[in-house]
């Protein structure tokens, strides 16, 4: 499992102001910490990247360099930033990320081919997020036939099919369900591709303590499914534990849940009755409430 280390996120206010401050110690912290903890990539997630998009991102880009020698996914919605941060890479990094946008087709595909970089490509469409299973594989059919076309090949691509919230009402469980089966069907439909998901999105909108368990009983269950990667919290230290197959009896109890068993919780600690409902929840077998846990 490759981890991608979401921390650097313009969202966070410590970031946010770290950018605009141009404080690379904040930054610099995050991406060591990072490292130390297990990433494979360090993602610079500088969103819309509106003011002085050309030297900010060298900045960011230059100033985690300085400090960490893993490769980096540069992660903004904008096409001047995101040419910035790929010219100034010094290993290939990840292109994050491109959709089925048309807009998305014609700025940000067309930067993964010049700099023959790795890219993201996620089902989004010019008319959203696709609805139901069906409509994520059209579209992203689609987007990988066009980035073909370009001169990207299968193997330089990385899926997304856009994780959802499962608190989001009636809804999170039905996508968690379809994300399972997009991860699982992926290698049959676009061989050669790689897959990705921005991991958190699954838990956001729920209390803040419950988030850890819920990345990552749904980690092990796309793995399961064979998630090639995903952008997490690798400060949590029990998410990377299991991403490098370290705890093989939540592994297994998750699994057993995803099968259809019924789980005996009088036989087990209370750690593992929680994975048990977790697993349970994002199955669809009980319906969701911030509640779960003490049910």
């Amino acid at each position: 499992m490759i981890l991608i280390g979401e921390s650097i996120h313009v969202i966070a206010k410590d970031v946010s102001n770290a950018i605009k401050e141009r404080n690379s110690k904040v930054i610099q912290e995050l991406a060591i910490a990072q490292a130390k903890a297990g990433a494979d990539y360090i993602d610079l997630n500088v969103g819309p990247a509106r003011k002085d998009p050309e030297e900010m991102m060298q900045w960011i880009v230059d100033v985690v360099q300085e400090v960490v020698d893993l490769p980096l996914s540069i992660d903004t919605m904008n096409p001047v930033a995101m040419e910035a941060g790929l010219k100034a890479c010094k290993k290939r990094p990840l292109l994050n990320s491109a959709s089925n946008k048309t807009e998305s087709k014609q700025q940000m595909l067309p930067l993964a081919q010049k700099y023959d970089c790795d890219v993201v490509i996620s089902v989004i469409a010019d008319y959203g997020m696709p609805p139901d299973l069906d409509a994520r594989v059209s579209s992203i059919l689609e987007v990988v036939e066009h980035a073909n076309n370009l001169g990207i090949p299968n193997e330089r691509i990385w899926v997304d099919p856009i994780i959802l919230p499962i608190s989001t009402a009636g809804e999170g469980q039905r996508h968690a369900e379809a994300d399972l089966e997009f991860i699982k069907i992926l290698p049959d439909l676009l061989p050669d591709v790689k897959s990705t998901v921005g991991l958190s999105n699954v838990s956001n909108g729920i209390p803040k303590e419950l988030r850890p368990i819920l990345n990552q009983t749904f980690l092990v269950m796309l793995q399961r499914n064979g998630l090639y990667s995903a952008i997490a919290d690798v400060l949590d230290e029990d998410l990377v534990r299991l991403a490098r197959g370290e705890m093989e009896d939540i592994t297994n109890l998750i699994y057993r849940v995803m099968d259809g068993e019924e789980i005996d919780f009088s036989s087990l600690s209370d750690k593992e009755r929680d994975f048990v409902k977790t697993a349970e929840v994002i199955m669809g077998k009980t319906l969701y409430s911030d509640a779960w846990l003490e049910v």
